[in-house]
């Protein structure tokens, strides 16, 4: 494997940035995860926009362009013989002291790139759905922290990541500080209740992720189903006719039970197999060519 760090590719082993970075040392920097399919990457300026987004919010500046960066996910992509891959896009805000002062950091940010795959979660549960629980860890408030910055400090998600595991299941679902659902710690949530899509919005929590945003323009122009976005409470979820997953690591996943709650019969819903079904067409057929 070949990695891509600030302009170069260079064996994995050999992918390394220095201990007083302080991406590492404080979470100070900003990240895309990107999938290639078929040979193309799915909705790379939308991705780019975002990192782009967030790292002007955090006053980062990305030493390259856009269109540079879109062709060094390209060069990875190519070097590592990838046609279908996952790309973690990471910018970091460069080498400086042991002080959180940004200002002294004394180099431009690092740009990372890794071509590689992923399987987040077991074949079988895309099938059959998958079980999640509420965690107690909340989302980060919204005057705290925008959830719309793609930071490299997951701690928040992690701690929630935590107690999933520990209770047995495999994702969690977190909510905000006022108790209304907000998203899962790497996921976004979306559930179908008498014929319509409800999702929260940004505003109680959630990330306006890029697989969220491609499910509402496939619901909405393709299959002709109402969309809401709006707050969303544990008793929306337990009662909702289906239940399911998105983001880009994920995809769109089918959640069957909630905190031991079925959700209507325990099996992925109609609507859900059929935006599935959408959404796998849609990443073969649109994105930047690989080339």
């Amino acid at each position: 494997m070949k990695v891509y760090l600030n302009g170069e590719l260079v064996k994995k082993e050999a992918a390394k940035i220095s201990v007083f970075d302080h991406g590492l040392l404080y979470g100070d920097g900003v990240f895309e995860g990107i999938r290639a399919y078929n040979n193309r990457v799915f909705r790379l300026k939308e991705h780019l926009e975002r990192l782009w987004s967030s790292a002007k919010v955090i006053n980062l500046t990305i030493p390259i362009t856009q269109k540079e960066m879109e062709k060094a996910v390209i060069k990875t992509l190519l070097e590592n013989k990838l046609s279908d891959a996952y790309i973690r896009l990471i910018i970091t805000r460069g080498c400086g002291d042991l002080g959180i002062d940004p200002n002294k950091c004394n180099s431009s940010a690092s740009i990372i790139i890794i071509a590689d795959s992923i399987s987040l979660y077991p074949k079988e549960l895309y099938e059959k759905g998958m079980e999640i629980v509420t965690v107690s860890t909340r989302r980060v408030m919204q005057d705290s922290l925008s959830p719309n910055i793609k930071s490299l400090n997951y701690l928040n998600n992690i701690l929630a990541k935590i107690q999933a595991t520990k209770s047995g299941a495999m994702e969690a679902l977190m909510l905000n500080s006022q108790g209304y659902v907000a998203e899962c710690t790497i996921d976004n949530i979306f559930i179908v209740k008498n014929g319509t899509l409800l999702t929260p919005h940004s505003s109680e929590g959630a990330l306006m992720g890029i697989t969220r945003d491609a499910i509402i323009e496939l619901a909405k122009n393709k299959l002709k189903i109402p969309v809401k976005q709006e707050r969303i409470s544990l008793y929306d979820v337990y009662t909702a006719d289906e239940c399911f997953l998105t983001g880009t690591s994920a995809e769109v996943i089918p959640v069957i039970c909630v905190d031991s709650r079925k959700i209507a019969d325990a099996r992925p819903g109609e609507v859900t197999l059929k935006l599935i079904k959408e959404f796998k067409s849609l990443t073969r057929l649109t994105g930047i060519p690989i080339k």
